[in-house]
Parts: structure tokens; C-alpha cells; sequence
């Protein structure tokens, strides 16, 4: 699964907006959109703050595959920090 389907999947099993998530990153609702379709690169500080806002780490967010979270990666200590 790749990291915008991740999002969006994350954003729809919490009932929420694109506009709601956009908001909450001071960014339109039709940049979000574009995040989302990967029509335009999401800036890594808004990954960490997806990451937090979720409570998933950025392993979670970014590996195709799903794993058993075990050790922590750099990225995961960063959102979770």
C-alpha cells in the first residue's frame, strides 16, 4: 500500500475531511487533495505531523508492506517524540 493510500485510509476510518486535515496543516483543501492523489510532494514536516495527529509511526505511514513495530526506526522516534 503506498503512503497516500495509507492517508487517506487513516483519514476516512476517523471520519474526517480532507478540508478538517488540510486545516489542520494550514494548507488548502485542494493541495491536501493533491497530497493525497500524489499529484504534488507532501513536505516531510507535514508527514510528522500526520504521524502524530494518528498515532502511527512514519514506518507505519511509509513501508509498502505492513509489520510488527518492534524496534524503533529514526523516523518513528521523531513522530512519536
Amino acid at each position: 500500500m503506498k503512503y497516500s493510500e495509507r492517508m487517506r485510509n487513516l483519514r476516512e476510518d476517523n471520519d474526517l475531511s480532507q478540508k478538517r486535515i488540510a486545516d489542520m496543516l494550514g494548507v488548502a483543501q485542494t493541495t491536501y487533495s493533491q497530497y493525497e492523489l500524489e499529484k504534488r510532494p507532501m513536505p516531510i514536516e507535514y508527514l510528522i505531523a500526520l504521524c502524530k495527529f494518528y498515532k502511527v509511526s512514519s514506518d507505519y505511514m511509509l513501508r509498502n508492506k505492513l509489520y510488527h513495530v518492534g524496534a524503533y526506526s529514526l523516523f518513528s522516534f521523531i513522530c512519536y517524540k
